[in-house]
């Protein structure tokens, strides 16, 4: 973030000090992109973008979602008819329509998302052949990028053409990883991927840290899954864990996040609590 100079600006701060005022420094802002990512599915992405987003919303912080994966399960998480919908991200990346065109509100305040399509299964093939392919998605939204103090992109299940862009065009990664076995053992393609993109897309893209899903405190295996991330990965994991709640898996059925759906559930707690830790690593 750069502070905007002025020619009196040092007079002003003194002044301002002489005087005991409070003083806020202008400065440009611009928003953080984080993609949440993991080539395996069924791990939580899309319900985790949802109410990561729903939470910081409910913290006032201004929220964008792009829904990046064909399934669409984030725009249908939040109530929108993707089969009537005119503009999605896919309309955004092959046909290069206007971003801001694309932007659906949802029922909870400072929270809109740019909703995803089936047809986007077939964008990669769209884009394998135009030329900066990879930075397509990069470039859709650096003209909405300041509105917003966030924009989650979920990622599809997948290391292809259109995860590859979400990484390029992000600033940091959440991998949600869920607390079975099988779930790890495709977390090095996702980490070498990352690698990949970052020495040769993106050089300022980083892992915001790793995310324990669906986690049952009663399983032995569980908590070895745990103890086995926490151990290899270290400061990098979260320290809020997403347990499994009936009322995480049945806010989706009515439109809505957890913590529209019932906040005093123990899903809604969770992320509100994975909000504020994210929060408080930008402060």
């Amino acid at each position: 973030m750069k502070v905007k100079h002025h020619k009196n600006a040092v007079l002003f701060l003194k002044y301002c000090y002489i005087c005991k005022l409070e003083t806020k420094i202008c400065i440009d802002y611009m928003g953080k992109i984080i993609s949440l990512a993991n080539q395996k599915g069924g791990v939580g992405k899309a319900t985790s973008t949802v109410n990561l987003a729903a939470s910081l919303a409910v913290m006032e912080k201004k929220v964008l979602i792009v829904d990046a994966d064909p399934q669409a399960n984030a725009s249908s998480g939040l109530g929108l008819d993707v089969k009537n919908l005119k503009h999605t991200i896919y309309e955004c990346l092959v046909d290069k329509v206007d971003v801001r065109t694309a932007i659906c509100n949802t029922d909870i305040d400072f929270l809109k998302i740019i909703p995803s399509h089936i047809d986007l299964v077939g964008a990669e093939l769209e884009m394998v052949n135009l030329p900066d392919r990879e930075t397509i998605l990069r470039n859709v939204l650096a003209p909405i990028r300041n509105d917003f103090d966030y924009i989650l992109i979920d990622c599809s299940p997948s290391l292809g053409l259109i995860t590859l862009n979400a990484l390029t065009a992000t600033d940091s990664v959440i991998i949600p990883v869920q607390c079975e076995y099988y779930a790890l053992e495709g977390i090095s393609k996702l980490l070498n991927t990352i690698k990949i993109v970052k020495s040769k897309l993106n050089p300022n893209l980083e892992i915001e840290g790793f995310l324990l899903t669906m986690y049952d405190p009663r399983t032995r295996l569980n908590n070895q899954v745990v103890e086995e991330v926490q151990k290899h990965f270290g400061d990098m994991v979260f320290k809020t864990i997403i347990q499994r709640n009936v009322k995480l898996g049945e806010a989706p059925s009515f439109g809505q996040s957890v913590i529209s759906y019932d906040a005093t559930s123990k899903g809604a707690q969770n992320y509100m609590d994975l909000a504020k830790e994210l929060v408080a690593k930008e402060a």
